[in-house]
């Protein structure tokens, strides 16, 4: 019989999946042509990618404490529920799930327009196709939530394998040249940056390295309990760091940066420079696969955070069912809804740029939200202990307000939207409160 709790049926290995599997995106394959127009110098192109990296493991170091405290499926909700209580949590919960279906539509939509580069006669069918895929893999979820993990798992190591193996093409390229591959009439770009297009590069290359939290997303049904989910994600951060920083140093040795600026898949661009025109073709190929995980990934991800909100009465009891084989199947099937409805209108950028605010504001909340529980929750049980604290808390919390900061600053439409909307939110969350008791003590 279905039951209303989730089931303790994931090992730590699927901790390290899924944050594996969140943190590799399309952003690794693209992102090194957008940096290579502001930064194309070897030495600090090499330099941003580990000091980012690095500054994303400190942060995990000190959040991970707080994942640990908190052995709740629903990731960033739970996490900013335990911290500041019902109505940030109820804030971050409504704008993740809505964030995580319309990042789904949008990555099932930018699928399509890949296989289409590959097979030009599905493009009036772009939509349909889009729709069919995203319901393929709710399906898969409805099987099992053992089934969904053993996909992610796979889909995991496969993409690790893909990072490794672009990274041997380009080494491989590099000794058979002899260095760098010359390319003809290639300048670095004119100009001296500004201190904007510095933060843009900075900011591009953090978020690459963004869903160092996935594993949160199930920490209740993880064996192993909060502290496996915590170091978990920090195995998974490793792991990703590596990969990064092996990729881009095998990228910088056979291609010359300046060359790759203007490439929406840079990669490819690097690709078809060092082995001639159409070897890039396959990194098209690993940019299906990546998106297709992240249909399997994201399901789940969003599955969980509209259950955790129902259960505590922040959602609809129509969510909170779980089936016999432990997949929360009402918010699973209405995610699934809502990420259809949203390929089919085609309304998931704004969506996406509506939320930006939101997810500066969580890290660093996060970061202090492990401040304030030290301080009220002095007895608590810390199965992780932060590394370094309070330090390396002040050197993250100062971090990731700078860079909040300068994302708010720089797409004042969406900070301004997230204002409204946060407005908003306060009617709405009262509302709920006193229809279902939340938040009363």
């Amino acid at each position: 019989m279905p039951g209303q709790s989730l089931q303790r049926l994931l090992g730590k290995g699927f901790s390290i999946a899924a944050c594996v599997g969140l943190v590799i995106g399309l952003g690794i394959l693209r992102t090194p042509g957008e940096i290579a127009t502001t930064v194309n110098d070897p030495v600090p192109y090499m330099a941003l990618w580990i000091g980012c990296g690095v500054f994303v493991i400190v942060s995990l170091l000190v959040v991970a404490e707080l994942i640990a405290m908190t052995p709740r499926s629903g990731g960033i909700y739970a996490l900013v529920a335990h911290a500041y209580g019902p109505y940030p949590g109820f804030l971050i919960g409504w704008t993740d799930w809505v964030a995580s279906c319309a990042a789904m539509a949008l990555k099932a939509v930018v699928l399509l327009e890949y296989v289409v580069l590959l097979e030009p006669d599905l493009a009036p069918y772009q939509k349909a196709i889009a729709v069919i895929v995203t319901t393929c893999f709710a399906f898969l979820q409805l099987r099992g939530v053992r089934v969904g993990a053993n996909i992610q798992q796979f889909a995991s190591t496969v993409m690790g394998l893909i990072m490794i193996g672009l990274a041997g093409a380009l080494f491989l390229a590099y000794f058979k040249h002899g260095g760098a591959v010359a390319v003809p009439d290639v300048a670095a770009p004119a100009g001296s940056p500004g201190i904007a297009a510095f933060g843009i590069v900075i900011a591009s290359v953090v978020f690459t390295y963004d869903g160092w939290y996935a594993a949160s997303y199930f920490s209740e049904e993880v064996k192993s309990g909060g502290r496996g989910v915590a170091i978990g994600s920090l195995q998974a951060a490793l792991i990703v760091f590596v990969l990064y920083v092996l990729l881009n140093l095998a990228l910088v040795l056979s291609v010359p940066l300046a060359a790759l600026v203007g490439h929406d898949l840079a990669l490819a661009g690097a690709l078809d420079l060092t082995y001639g025109v159409g070897a890039g073709t396959i990194v098209i190929f690993a940019a299906i696969f990546i998106l297709l995980s992240h249909q399997n990934l994201q399901h789940m991800v969003a599955s969980r955070i509209l259950f955790s909100l129902s259960s505590d009465g922040l959602g609809t009891q129509k969510a909170t069912s779980v089936n016999d084989k432990g997949t929360p199947a009402g918010a699973t099937i209405l995610t699934w809804a809502l990420t259809s409805v949203l390929i089919v209108l085609g309304q998931f950028e704004l969506l996406l740029s509506l939320v930006t605010l939101f997810f500066m504001a969580m890290y660093v909340g996060l970061v202090i939200g492990v401040f304030k529980l030290r301080r009220q929750e002095p007895d608590a049980e810390r199965p992780f202990r932060a590394w370094g604290f309070p330090l390396t808390g002040v050197i993250c919390a100062v971090g990731w307000t700078a860079v909040a900061l300068f994302v708010a600053a720089t797409n004042l439409d969406s900070t301004l939207y997230g204002v409204i909307l946060a407005v908003i939110s306060v009617p709405v969350y009262l509302g709920l409160r006193r229809l279902r008791g939340v938040g009363r003590t």
